[in-house]
C-alpha cells in the first residue's frame, strides 16, 4: 500500500514537473522581450542571441580626439568650437565614451616645464568640457565628478555598496523597453556624461568622460593613470604621454595622449619612433592585491589600445611640392610620403597598429597672422617659420574587436593646429557568469552575483536578484 502511494507520489511531481516545463519561464532572459527591446540600448549596446547565454556582447560608441592648443587657457567663446570638434549637432550619434587628449595646455617654457604640477588649466578645460557635453542634455551646469583621477596609484572599485539595490524582474523588462524607447530622444534629457579619469603632465593633458547609463549598465573598474616623461634629456615632460588603463564589462581598455618630439629634418622620425617605444616600455598600470591577475600592467597588454596627439610625423616632401598636393586636395598622393604611414608600414614599433585613411587637409602648422593660411610659403613673411604643412595630430588603434567610424578634423582657428577626432565602434564583453541565467546589458553590471533558490519546501523555485548602481541626482544646479 506504501508502495502504490508512493508510486502514485512520484507520477504526480513528474506530470507536475513537465507542466512546468512547457510553460514560459518567467525568468528566461528572452522571456517578455521583444527584439525591438534587446536591439541597441539607447545607441550604446547590442544583444547577442546566437552567443552563451552568460556572456554578453555589446557595443560602445568611442570619440577619440586630440588637440595642440598651443599654450593658450580656454575660454567661454570656445565652446562653439568643442561643439563641432565633438560633433554633438545630432545627439542620436553622440558617443558613449569621450577620450580627450590635449597637447600644450601650459606654455612650453622653462618655467613650466620644470615647476611643480598645476591643475588650475586641466580644471578649466574639464569645466568646458563637461559644460559642453552636458549642456546638449537639458544639464545646465557641469556634473559632479566621478572620483577623478588625481595620482597615479588611484583604484576605481565601480558601484559602491551604498548605492546598490534589488530590482525585480518586471522592473528589469519595464526599464529595458523604456530605455529602447529612449532612442528618440525622449530620455535623453536625463542623460548626462561625467568625468571617470582626468590626468596632466606639463601640457600633456587626457580626460575622459562616460555617459550615466553605462555605470549603471556595466562594471567600470580597474581605473589607472600614469605618465611617462621623455622630453629634454629623455626624462623631462616637455614631450612624452599621459595614459589610462579601466575595464569595461569584461574588457580592458588603454587610452594614451601623447606629445612626441617636433622636427622636419632627417632622421627626426626616429626620435618619435624612439620615444614611442619609450612610452610602450615605460608606461606601467599597478596592481593591487585585490586585482589579482586581471589588470594588464603594459599598454599592449589590453584588449582595446587607442594612441593619439601631436606626434609631429611629417612629409618626406619637399615644401612647395606639399603644397602644390594640398592645393589640388589630392590626400591620397600626400600620403604617400607621409611618415607615420611609412612606419605603420614597415612594422618597427608600430607593429599591429592601424590607422584609418586621411581624407582632410594636413592640420599643422597654421599662420598666427591668418589662421586660414599655412605658415610659411612663398614669398616668405617676416617673422613667420617656414614649416611644411603635416598631420602632425593622429589617432591609432590596436587589437581586435575595434572598427572606425569617421576620421575628420574640425575647423577651429584657436591655435596653430586643427583638432582631429575619429569614432570607433568597440565590442566588450560582460564577465561570464556561470550561475546567471538572465543578462540584461543596459542594467546589470558585469560580476553582479545571481541568487537562485531551488527546490524549496518540494517544489522547484527560482527568485533572480540584481545588483545594479543608481543614480538618482537631477542635472546639478549652480553650487
Amino acid at each position: 500500500m506504501a508502495n502504490k502511494k508512493h508510486s502514485r507520489r512520484r507520477e504526480r511531481f513528474r506530470w507536475w514537473f513537465s507542466r512546468k516545463k512547457k510553460k514560459a519561464d518567467p525568468f528566461d532572459s528572452r522571456a517578455g522581450i521583444t527584439e525591438d527591446a534587446v536591439e541597441e540600448d539607447a545607441g550604446f549596446c547590442g544583444w547577442s542571441m546566437e552567443m552563451d547565454p552568460r556572456i554578453s556582447t555589446h557595443e560602445l560608441r568611442v570619440f577619440v580626439g586630440t588637440w595642440n592648443v598651443a599654450g593658450r587657457s580656454p575660454v567661454r567663446s570656445l565652446a562653439a568650437d568643442l561643439d563641432e570638434w565633438l560633433n554633438l549637432k545630432d545627439i542620436d550619434h553622440t558617443a558613449d565614451v569621450y577620450v580627450l587628449g590635449f597637447q600644450e595646455i601650459v606654455p612650453l617654457n622653462p618655467q613650466s616645464i620644470i615647476a611643480g604640477e598645476n591643475a588650475t588649466e586641466a580644471t578649466n578645460w574639464n569645466m568646458l568640457i563637461g559644460k559642453t557635453l552636458n549642456d546638449k542634455y537639458g544639464c545646465p551646469w557641469l556634473t559632479p565628478m566621478l572620483n577623478p583621477i588625481n595620482s597615479d596609484d588611484y583604484y576605481y572599485s565601480g558601484i559602491p555598496e551604498t548605492e546598490r539595490r534589488y530590482i525585480s524582474r518586471s522592473q528589469i523588462t519595464t526599464q529595458l523597453r523604456s530605455q529602447t524607447r529612449s532612442q528618440t530622444g525622449q530620455s535623453y534629457r536625463y542623460s548626462r556624461y561625467k568625468l571617470i579619469a582626468s590626468k596632466k603632465m606639463v601640457g600633456v593633458f587626457i580626460s575622459v568622460w562616460i555617459r550615466r547609463e553605462l555605470l549603471k549598465a556595466y562594471s567600470i573598474s580597474d581605473v589607472r593613470v600614469c605618465s611617462v616623461a621623455c622630453g629634454i634629456m629623455g626624462y623631462l615632460g616637455n614631450k612624452g604621454s599621459v595614459s589610462v588603463s579601466m575595464s569595461i564589462g569584461g574588457t580592458s581598455f588603454c587610452f594614451i595622449a601623447a606629445h612626441l618630439a617636433s622636427g622636419e629634418k632627417k632622421g627626426d622620425e626616429g626620435k618619435r619612433n624612439y620615444q614611442v617605444s619609450e612610452i610602450f616600455r615605460r608606461t606601467s598600470f599597478p596592481r593591487l592585491p585585490r586585482d589579482g591577475n586581471l589588470v594588464p600592467p603594459t599598454i599592449l597588454g589590453h584588449d582595446r589600445v587607442f594612441l593619439f596627439g601631436d606626434l609631429n610625423y611629417r612629409l618626406y616632401l619637399e615644401d612647395n611640392l606639399a603644397r602644390e598636393l594640398i592645393r589640388k586636395q589630392d590626400w591620397k598622393a600626400l600620403q604617400e610620403f607621409d611618415q607615420l604611414q611609412k612606419e605603420l608600414e614597415d612594422g618597427g614599433v608600430f607593429q599591429g597598429w592601424k590607422e584609418g585613411s586621411l581624407e582632410f587637409p594636413p592640420t599643422y602648422k597654421y599662420s598666427s597672422t591668418n589662421s586660414n593660411r599655412y605658415s610659411g610659403g612663398l614669398p616668405s613673411r617676416a617673422r613667420e617659420k617656414q614649416r611644411t604643412p603635416a598631420w602632425c595630430d593622429r589617432i591609432l588603434w590596436y587589437g581586435k574587436g575595434v572598427k572606425q567610424i569617421s576620421y575628420f578634423r574640425s575647423e577651429s582657428k584657436f591655435s596653430d593646429h586643427r583638432p582631429v577626432s575619429a569614432l570607433f565602434s568597440a565590442q566588450i564583453e560582460a564577465d561570464k557568469r556561470a550561475n546567471c541565467r538572465l543578462v540584461v546589458p543596459a542594467l546589470v553590471p558585469s560580476g553582479t552575483p545571481c541568487s537562485i533558490a531551488e527546490q524549496a519546501n518540494g517544489e522547484a523555485t527560482t527568485t533572480l536578484t540584481s545588483l545594479i548602481k543608481t543614480d538618482a541626482d537631477a542635472c546639478p544646479t549652480n553650487r
